[in-house]
């Protein structure tokens, strides 16, 4: 007996330094070919399937050092402050916002193979129109989960964003915590551009969220939304297309809408620094991001619409994850608009927006 645990010990041993070796071997080259072994990626929170990360450290020989955010702009704060980063994954118009910044650098498309593989409602969006700087990761919309049980749909065609000043559901709506995404409501419903600077539009876009504080005692929610309306606690939400998918998956009396008028229609991308440390290896994190079997993964562990034309499909096909969820594959409006960087309204909405929340 003690032989055999010499001889079980010994296996071990050897098991342990030809593992070591082979790790030891994968970081070398990984060194050689990439210039450093590690990978810095700034992402947002709650934003990835379990084995992201580790999956590609394994195959590549390389650590990858995750961060998270909460927001753009915390992000941005950070990201300004001087901390360094081999990829960030902001929203479209930071994204933009740090393009005209000089601080993103281009990207090597030669080593982004599997850029092929985008779907053509990702491609060429007007905030990086050639997709110099970015190649997208997620993308969706911003829309109404109701339940359909106490909410009719003929109601919200008929209102679009100002079902939620019906006082028939007063104490009963959860708007999200976001100005740009509360504004956005409002001037689409008034019939501006949710990228529009006129003092007069943003005037009236704040007396509309002002009249709805007054009338319906909205509760301001961000992620504790998904859990809330899973759970039925109120009749309409103000959500993320992805977080909606969650939502629907969990409780068969939700359903998703987005109004004619418009709405949002969103794009997280990943980028590289002008000041990445690992630029090459940045390139190849992009590139493995892209492939159909890591797409399909990261969709559906989070839910949100992938970027990848073919996972789109099998998702939204018969047999697909998600072929019975509407929220999932953003529609598209004629109305619907990007949000672009706008330094005069980005600083007069964040203004109007304490006011708002004081209001509450």
């Amino acid at each position: 007996m003690k032989i055999m645990k010499k001889i079980a010990a010994l296996v071990m041993i050897v098991t342990i330094c030809v593992s070591c070796a082979a790790c030891k071997k994968g970081s070398d080259e990984a060194k050689e070919k990439y210039g450093s072994t590690t990978l810095k990626v700034f992402i947002p929170g709650e934003y990835n399937s379990d084995n992201f990360f580790t999956d590609f450290e394994k195959e590549f020989g390389v650590k990858v050092i995750p961060e998270y955010f909460d927001s753009n702009e915390m992000m941005y704060t950070k990201f300004s402050a001087g901390d360094k980063y081999d990829i960030l994954v902001p929203s479209d118009y930071m994204i933009e916002r740090l393009i005209k910044e000089d601080q993103l650098q281009k990207l090597d498309k030669t080593l982004i193979p599997n850029m092929k593989n985008l779907a053509d409602q990702v491609i060429g969006l007007d905030y990086d129109s050639d997709n110099t700087y970015s190649v997208p990761y997620f993308w969706g919309t911003v829309g109404i989960v109701y339940n359909h049980n106490n909410v009719s749909l003929d109601d919200l065609k008929a209102k679009g964003w100002d079902i939620l000043k019906d006082t028939r559901y007063a104490g009963k709506i959860y708007m999200y915590d976001s100005e740009r995404d509360s504004f956005m409501l409002a001037f689409k419903q008034l019939g501006y551009s949710c990228n529009t600077d006129n003092e007069e539009e943003i005037n009236a876009a704040y007396n509309w969220l002002i009249e709805l504080n007054n009338t319906m005692d909205p509760i301001y929610v961000t992620d504790e939304v998904i859990d809330n309306m899973s759970g039925g606690s109120k009749d309409m939400a103000i959500v993320y297309s992805g977080d909606a998918v969650t939502i629907l998956d969990e409780n068969e009396d939700m359903s998703y809408f987005t109004p004619d008028c418009g709405t949002n229609i969103w794009c997280d991308a990943m980028v590289i620094p002008a000041n990445a440390e690992n630029p090459k290896l940045a390139h190849e994190f992009i590139n493995y991001m892209l492939r159909d079997e890591v797409c399909t993964d990261n969709t559906i562990a989070v839910g949100y619409a992938s970027p990848n034309a073919k996972v789109l499909e099998d998702m939204t096909g018969e047999d697909g994850e998600y072929s019975e969820n509407e929220a999932y594959l953003p529609r598209s409006y004629a109305k619907d608009e990007i949000f672009h960087d706008n330094e005069k309204l980005r600083k007069k909405l964040s203004e109007l927006w304490i006011k708002v929340k004081a209001a509450n």
